[in-house]
């Protein structure tokens, strides 16, 4: 079941993607900030119990439906309820878009181009950048959405799908992702979104690096495993620490490594004011480069190879654990 729910979602996402903005995306936005009203006084706990009913009623949700399905009309429609979260949660072209037109602009030479679809992508100040830091700073944003849109989503749903717990990973891991988003990227927020407290927003940090741990460990390992393993290995140990996010370290650190480019240096700095200190998913991914050649236009075809042949390769680990659980 997991194997061709997977498959499915990802065939129908590349032939009709959703937008940005799409019903359950505007629909979580109001959930969040409903939440964040009415369960956020302030203290500790009532951080982590806004980031528990915000992140848990959905999941629990999405599991009773699933298990309603088998239990009443068949693993038919509980397939299909699996491919209808997965298309919602799982894809590369929720952020794929901006990866292309930048590239497609610096394939032009229009570097001007670029720089601003950069800023509008990312909320940052591109203005200054040379056209090896516009591409450095693509492939490392891009990396990580793939990570958090597709091989984060595949690692839960493939882990609590096997004991039975159906499409809950990746809804939770989604809601997770968005909230660390949503509630403490800005000190001004978002349209939409209430003022947070200091409380809810380190819970919110704390709960999504947890819950990203070993799903960015195991991107970093399939990176490696497809590219240059023993520069990949090197580099997350060696370079991961240079990275002001532990998760996104080691993922950038591996990337770098098995591709052979330089990854980190300058800081973007973000046009949105934070406070610097509950830093879950801006701009700012390095502070110093690690080994490798300067970034150029022509490695954007290493990085997708790189993501593709990953994708390929979780697919068949997937496949694996589905006949393994069928024939357990």
């Amino acid at each position: 079941m997991s194997f061709f729910s997977i498959f499915l979602a990802l065939v129908i996402e590349q032939v009709r993607p959703l937008s940005g903005q799409h019903f359950l995306h505007n629909s979580l936005r109001k959930w969040a900030a409903w939440v964040a009203r009415n369960v956020d006084a302030g203290r500790k706990t009532h951080g982590w119990l806004a980031w528990t009913v915000t992140v848990g009623a959905p999941s629990l949700l999405v599991l009773l439906v699933h298990w309603l399905l088998v239990l009443t009309v068949g693993w038919v429609f509980a397939v299909a309820w699996n491919v209808a979260l997965l298309y919602a949660t799982l894809g590369f072209r929720q952020f794929s878009y901006h990866f292309t037109d930048i590239r497609d602009a610096l394939e032009e030479g229009n570097e001007n181009r670029a720089r601003e679809l950069l800023a509008q992508w990312q909320q940052v100040d591109a203005s200054a950048l040379p056209r090896s830091e516009i591409v450095r700073h693509v492939i490392e944003h891009s990396v990580i959405d793939a990570h958090r849109h597709v091989f984060g989503v595949f690692f839960w749903y493939a882990v609590l799908s096997v004991i039975g717990l159906g499409p809950v990973g990746a809804v939770a891991y989604r809601v997770a992702e968005f909230t660390s988003r949503f509630w403490t990227t800005d000190s001004i927020p978002p349209q939409g979104a209430p003022m947070v407290s200091r409380s809810l927003k380190q819970a919110t940090v704390q709960a999504w690096q947890s819950l990203d741990w070993l799903p960015a460990r195991a991107t970093a390992l399939s990176f490696a495993i497809v590219g240059s393993f023993e520069d990949a290995m090197d580099g997350w140990r060696n370079q991961a620490q240079k990275f002001p996010n532990d998760n996104d370290g080691v993922i950038l650190a591996a990337t770098s490594g098995a591709i052979h480019i330089q990854l980190g240096g300058a800081l973007l700095k973000s046009t949105q004011s934070d406070d610097g200190e509950l830093d879950a998913s801006t701009g700012n991914l390095g502070s110093s480069s690690t080994p490798g050649r300067l970034p150029e236009v022509a490695h954007f075809a290493q990085v997708v190879g790189l993501v593709w042949r990953t994708v390929v390769m979780w697919l068949v680990l997937v496949a694996l654990l589905s006949l393994a659980n069928v024939l357990g």
